[in-house]
Formats: structure tokens, sequence, C-alpha cells
């Protein structure tokens, strides 16, 4: 027999009410302003969220930067925090079946896509701890008898704001190399989707790291200004859209704090003559649809060369049609594409379809009605099919700018030359003239691996020694 809403939540341990973390002795400015985490499948209510006031905010900094000064980690020996995150790669691998269940609720993403993309978190610590037991000071060459010693130090502590699409790969990403270092680090997750990270940081603390070294801030934008303009902070690392970036930026450059940014992306998909088609179909519609195209390299200006571009298109509205047909409901494990994340940005993506001058032969509108898969009703949470577009200009909204769901532009080429000019013709940098090129694959992702964009993609990569150098001074 299933189980009530309730009681699941009970069963995964999700709480009523969430803090921040850790929970101040009392708020420091009055009573806080509440707000719920809603499943966007069903609109149901997980939990509600007291929000940090602005001196809730100022004191969570403050107790971050005291265990920073106290030296209780930001000194303690590498080997210890190696060894500290290691342990709590462990405990979050014990963890990852139930988070998995969480991640689901709160963004509407189907349970085997979430499985998939939390089994490789530990690898993150892992990684991070081994790099610690390898990282080393050098002596730098100089004139005179003098010993130039150089090793790198902790910044303080550092701020990161992260989104609701991967809400804990991307924390744990970010949170990994700043804690390796030294760091004293407070997160600002989405609230739409805080209670993974709420929990990791929970995780945390019982494998180890002190009280105070991890913090979590749950709440909207007026929590993250608050944070980031603290003078205390030294580093300020975000993932979210460009014209965010370029505010944060603004406030982070006039404390002279480091900052990181992972920004918007329009990511092209070309598809030459040579191509395999089924592969190339498969792949292009595993780039495009999976997060229900809510990833900043999405696969989302597919971009196919003359020959090939009928017979890739004919067999690419079957994938797309396959994918709408095996919609359910995001817990069911053969449910082929979830949620966007609220109704809010479904209205969104549906008011963008509805403007644009290409010709919609696939998708378009809101789903309603049961799903043929097992019943479920999509007409109650954020649904929105596989969408894909044909014959739009290139100044239309669709190619141009980031929709941030399951809606794919395709366009024609013949040159090879025309194509890449064609997939560089975007004001993004995730792509070709970019960070990250993938051939005959997509959406891969490393701890050792570089991970960052060009142009108005961001500043600054995640992943790698870049990651764990960019935590120093």
């Amino acid at each position: 027999m299933a189980l009530s809403a309730s009681k699941r939540l009970q069963a995964l341990n999700v709480r009523q009410r969430y803090t921040a973390f850790p929970k101040l002795l009392q708020s420091q400015g009055g009573p806080s302003n509440e707000f719920s985490v809603d499943n966007p499948a069903t609109g149901e209510a997980l939990c509600s969220i007291a929000e940090p006031s602005a001196l809730d905010v100022e004191a969570i900094v403050k107790n971050a930067q005291s265990a920073f000064d106290s030296g209780v980690w930001s000194k303690a020996s590498a080997i210890h925090r190696s060894k500290t995150l290691a342990k709590l790669a462990r405990s979050l691998e014990e963890e990852l079946p139930t988070l998995a269940q969480i991640e689901t609720l709160q963004v509407g993403r189907t349970i085997r896509e979430m499985n998939a993309q939390l089994g490789r978190l530990p690898e993150w610590l892992d990684y991070f701890a081994a790099l610690l037991r390898t990282e080393q000071g050098y002596v730098a060459p100089t004139q005179g008898q003098l010993l130039n010693y150089i090793q790198r130090v902790p910044l303080g502590v550092v701020a990161q704001i992260t989104p609701f699409n991967h809400p804990l790969l991307i924390a744990v990403k970010k949170i990994a190399p700043a804690l390796a270092a030294g760091n004293s680090v407070i997160v600002k997750p989405s609230e739409l989707a805080p209670i993974t990270v709420l929990r990791f940081a929970e995780l945390a603390e019982e494998a180890g790291v002190p009280s105070g070294v991890l913090s979590v801030l749950p709440g909207g934008a007026a929590v993250g200004k608050a944070l980031v303009e603290n003078p205390l902070i030294k580093k300020v690392d975000i993932t979210a859209g460009t014209q965010a970036g370029r505010s944060i930026g603004s406030i982070v450059g006039r404390n002279l704090a480091s900052f990181t940014a992972e920004l918007g992306g329009k990511a092209p998909i070309i598809v030459f003559n040579d191509a395999d088609l089924v592969s190339a179909v498969n792949g292009v519609a595993f780039a495009s649809f999976v997060a229900s195209g809510q990833t900043c390299v999405s696969g989302t200006r597919i971009i196919v060369q003359d020959k090939i571009y009928d017979e890739f298109l004919a067999a690419f509205l079957l994938k797309v049609e396959n994918i709408r047909a095996g919609m359910g409901n995001p817990q069911e494990p053969s449910s082929t594409m979830g949620t966007v994340i609220s109704q809010a940005h479904l209205d969104r993506i549906e008011r963008s379809v509805k403007r644009t001058k290409g010709k919609v032969v696939a998708g378009g509108a809101r789903m309603t009605g049961l799903s043929s898969l097992d019943g479920f009703d999509f007409s109650q949470g954020a649904f929105f099919p596989p969408t894909v577009v044909t014959d739009v200009p290139l100044e239309d909204e669709l190619w141009r700018e980031e929709i941030f769901g399951p809606v794919v532009v395709v366009q024609r080429f013949s040159a090879d030359a025309e194509g890449v000019t064609l997939a560089n013709d975007c004001k993004y940098g995730l792509e070709i003239e970019a960070g990250i090129c993938w051939i005959n694959t997509h959406h891969r992702n490393d701890p050792s691996s570089p991970w960052g964009g060009f142009k108005e993609s961001g500043i600054g990569r995640e992943n790698g020694i870049e990651a764990l150098h960019a935590s120093f001074w």
C-alpha cells in the first residue's frame, strides 16, 4: 500500500519546519518570514521554512568568522581535513537513497535521474580529500641568501549561492573545495529546494566538521543580498542567471572579494552529415530534456547538416513523442521526464513559446489530463512536454535567450563552417567558444575536470585543482 504524503515525508525524515543551520539560539530580528517548499508535481507543501532576517544573516556570518578565527578547521592539518571529508563522503553514500527521494519531491525530477546524479556526489568529497594529501607549498627562486617559501592559506568566510535545478550536486561541488582549503562556508540554497542542502550540513557536522564551519541560510533574494554584502565575506561563489550574476558581482567588487560565477547558457549541438543517426537522436534527446531542460548546459539549439536534416528531424520527433508518452509521476521509476520547478516557471516557458515566430512541431503547451504511463494527473503539477520548434529566425527569443525548460530549436546548415558560425551566434559561452566542449556525448562532469564558461556564461571554474586553488589566498 502506498504511503500517504505526510507519512512518506516522515519516513524520509523531512521535518515540518526548518530554520538556518546551525540553529540560532534565538532570532536576531524578530518574527521570521515563513514560506513553504512545494512539490512541483502535486502542488503539495513539503515543509515550511523560517526565513532568516538580515540580523540573523549577520549573526550566522559572525559565527562563521569566529569558527574560522578559532583555527579549529582553518588551522587544522591537511591530513585531518582530508580524513574528515572522506568520512563525510561515506556518510553521504549511506544517505543517498533518501536524499534522492527528497530531491525528486522538491524539484520534480524523475527518481531515476536523481539516483544517477546523486550516486556520484561522494566522488567530489573524495577527490578534494585526496588533493589535500598532495597539495604542497613550494620554494620559489629568488636572489640573495633568502628562502622564498610559498604556502597557500584559506580565504576566510566563503558565501555560496546555489540554484534549484541541481540542489545538492551544485552545493557539494562548491562546498568540497572550499572546506578542503580550510574556509568557513555559508550556503544560500534556492528557496525552492533547500531541504537536501540542510540535511547535508547536518551530515557534515556529524562527520566531524566543526560547528560554524558549514552553515546554511535558506531564503530568497533578500537573504542572498544580505549575505554577499557582508564585509566579512572573502569570496562569493554563485550559480545563477546572468542578470543575477551581474548584480551580485557588482556587490562583490565593491567589497574587493573573490568571485566565481557559473551563469546562463544556450548550448548548441551540431549534428554533421556523417553522424550515426540513432546515436545522434538519442544523444540530442538526452542533452536537451534531462532535468526537463533546466540545466545551464542543456542542448537547446540543435544545428543539423542539410543532408541528414530531414531524416534526423523525423526520428527526433518520434523520440520526443516517446518521451512525452512515458511521462508520469516523477517518483515512478520508469517515468521519462519530470516537471519544471514551479507554476510560475511553467507560465514563463509557455509565454516564451507562444511568442516565437518559429513553427512548433511538438509540444508547446502545458500538460493536463492523465498520464498514459501510470494515470498521474498532470493538471495538478508544473508539467511541460518536450517541445521542438523549427524555422526559427536567428533574432527570435528561443534562439537568443535561455528558456530553462524542455524547449529546443532545430536549425539547418550546409557547410561545416556555417554550423560552427551558428553555434557561436550566441551571447553565452558554455559552448564551442566555450569552457566546455563535448564530442559524441553530453552532460559529462567529473570532480577533476574544470567546469565553467566564457562570455556571459560566467567567471572562474568549479572542479579540479583550479577550484581548490581558488579557495586560497
